[in-house]
């Protein structure tokens, strides 16, 4: 993990014009992945406990697991928004000799 941690200091948040598109990047993405994911998410599971077995078979086990993943990536380009949201915050408000 510690490899990941430096290359996203290295190559992402090194530039500040990166770390923005990154950012922009990273939000579009959080926003896409969690859109109607609740609602989605509510009404397979719905349709599971309603009709078990058959439901399974005609694949809402399978959305299901895509429904898990996509939260999980969605939740990871959030992070990636902090993690830039943070540098930039740093960048903005702390006193010139303070940087690395």
């Amino acid at each position: 993990m510690t490899s990941m941690k430096r290359w996203f200091r290295k190559t992402v948040l090194k530039r500040r014009s990166t770390t923005f598109v990154v950012m922009g990047v990273a939000f579009l993405a959080f926003g896409v992945g969690t859109l109607n994911l609740f609602i989605v998410l509510k009404t397979n599971l719905d349709l599971l406990s309603e009709y078990g077995w058959q439901a399974v078979m005609d694949g809402g086990a399978a959305q299901l697991l895509e429904l898990v993943v996509t939260g999980y990536v969605s939740l990871a380009a959030y992070v990636v928004f902090k993690a830039c949201e943070h540098a930039l915050v740093h960048h903005l408000t702390d006193e010139p000799g303070d940087h690395d």
